[in-house]
């Protein structure tokens, strides 16, 4: 875990601060970008955008100054570390973790503040997957996001917390170089209400398309097989740290 809280005591100048982690992410960043102006606008939410751009090599860092995000440029490669990284520059009561490959609504947001104000530390919401999914990885989300949703976990997609919350949890685990939304989700929900909200996000599905399925069923055992240290480390994790594929759409 960080030494500090990646989000610490500092006095919030607005209410909602989003934060989207980003790794070349020029082909889908503007997306998500225009879905949260969209929805902010809507609801006549103010707010701040913040991208983390983690050494991107593409357009990642000018689209997302184009639409008017404050850009932090971090060099972890490590998702948790670059989430945690945006944290800290938040200045928001309220912390939005979005990818940079997934769209919000309006609904969303507002079914987000609702749980807020109602008490809730943090929660997430579902999700489904844009464009063509191979039927391989139909039969396994059949599986995959009724577990998550029954386990209480965030998908890593989308999570929301409290300033503070997030804070006394320690923020995301830096040791863990995947599944560190299941880690936080964990230490939210023993600090109080976590909401795993009906609304849904949409995100990109290019990993299921671009990856086989041998290749994606072998991540998962070795996960399986060797438990929470298997993601204490960057081998073997290409399907999240590879060189980004080309989605055949």
């Amino acid at each position: 875990m960080p030494e500090q809280p990646p989000a610490g005591a500092v006095t919030p100048v607005c209410r909602w601060s989003f934060i989207i982690p980003a790794y070349n992410e020029a082909a889908l960043i503007e997306n998500t970008l225009i879905s949260i102006e969209a929805a902010t606008r809507e609801l006549g939410i103010e707010c701040e955008v913040i991208v983390v751009d983690d050494a991107s090599t593409d357009d990642t860092a000018r689209i997302a100054q184009r639409r008017g995000a404050r850009v932090l440029s971090v060099h972890h490669r490590q998702i948790a570390a670059t989430r945690n990284a945006g944290a800290r520059e938040a200045r928001g009561e309220w912390l939005v973790f979005v990818d940079a490959d997934t769209t919000v609504t309006s609904g969303l947001l507002q079914s987000v503040q609702a749980a807020l104000e109602r008490g809730a530390v943090g929660g997430g919401c579902q999700l489904r997957f844009d464009g063509r999914v191979p039927r391989y990885a139909r039969a396994l989300l059949v599986v995959a996001l009724p577990l998550y949703r029954a386990l209480g976990l965030a998908s890593g997609c989308f999570l929301f917390c409290t300033r503070g919350a997030f804070a006394a949890a320690g923020g995301f685990d830096e040791t863990a170089f995947a599944a560190e939304e299941v880690f936080l989700s964990r230490a939210l929900r023993r600090l109080g209400p976590f909401v795993l909200l009906a609304d849904v996000v949409v995100t990109s599905g290019r990993k299921l398309r671009s990856h086989s399925a041998r290749e994606i069923f072998r991540t998962l055992w070795g996960v399986a097989v060797s438990g929470v240290s298997a993601v204490r480390r960057r081998d073997h994790l290409d399907l999240w740290y590879g060189e980004r594929r080309k989605d055949p759409g």
